[in-house]
């Protein structure tokens, strides 16, 4: 009997992505049709986005996340991931009063890059995950060094991902621009690049790239299936908060 999967949403193509692999590569192990129970909780990301940038910050944004684990835990899941790897950078505010334990996305893409014996990352994402910390920790944590693009190669891509790919919009030209960064990254002597973006990898695969990928959607998605299938009961917390 598999665990119940609770998916905290914020942008719709990167859950959607994420959901979509869980379904499907389930198939390959549980027999055709099957896969884990799958349940999620959407806040509008205008809402995340609204928040973060007046006076709620990350503080704001961490209560969006655990109202959500309050709701897909009365809906029965018994732990949560969010494929949004920006708002992870709100992760230590979210775990302690969550009701659902979590994976998190960026220890999942840093064990990957371990697994891989890779030691020099290139972190794509939004402009908050570029100059956060979500990575940047636990890529050190694993002595793994890392790298970021240049100011204005930041500034192009956070456009790209907030005017394109969240509103499902994948242009040629927009591939050919991170296949250039991702070039760049390359040599500056990275040996992989994280797409810490969960729309990234519907722009970009492993064919589009001069580095191994590490697709932060898929691996989150596969982290999940596999930990819905052990055996191992996940302990379930008590939250104090009430759904917004």
């Amino acid at each position: 009997m598999t665990k119940h999967i609770g998916i905290v949403a914020c942008s719709a193509e990167g859950a959607a992505l994420c959901y979509r692999t869980i379904c499907s590569e389930a198939q390959t192990i549980m027999g055709r049709h099957w896969h884990p129970e799958v349940s999620m909780h959407t806040h509008p990301m205008g809402r995340y986005l609204e928040t973060l940038e007046g006076k709620g910050g990350w503080q704001g944004v961490a209560e969006l996340m655990i109202d959500s684990s309050v709701r897909l835990s009365r809906m029965g899941a018994d732990f949560a991931i969010c494929p949004d790897n920006t708002v992870h950078q709100a992760f230590d505010l979210v775990a302690p009063a969550s009701p659902l334990p979590w994976l998190h996305i960026a220890e999942v893409v840093a064990g990957e890059a371990q697994l891989k014996g890779l030691k020099r990352l290139g972190v794509l994402g939004t402009r908050y995950l570029m100059e956060g910390p979500v990575y940047q920790l636990k890529l050190e944590a694993l002595d793994i060094n890392w790298e970021t693009p240049s100011d204005s190669d930041k500034k192009e891509i956070n456009r790209i991902i907030f005017d394109e790919l969240v509103n499902g919009k994948f242009k040629d030209s927009s591939r050919s621009y991170f296949q250039e960064v991702i070039t760049v990254l390359k040599r500056r002597g990275c040996d992989g690049v994280i797409l810490g973006c969960t729309e990234i990898p519907l722009l970009i695969d492993q064919q589009d790239s001069v580095l191994p990928v590490l697709d932060s959607t898929r691996l989150l998605a596969r982290a999940a299936l596999f930990m819905s299938m052990q055996n191992k009961p996940v302990k379930r917390a008590r939250s104090t908060l009430a759904p917004q």
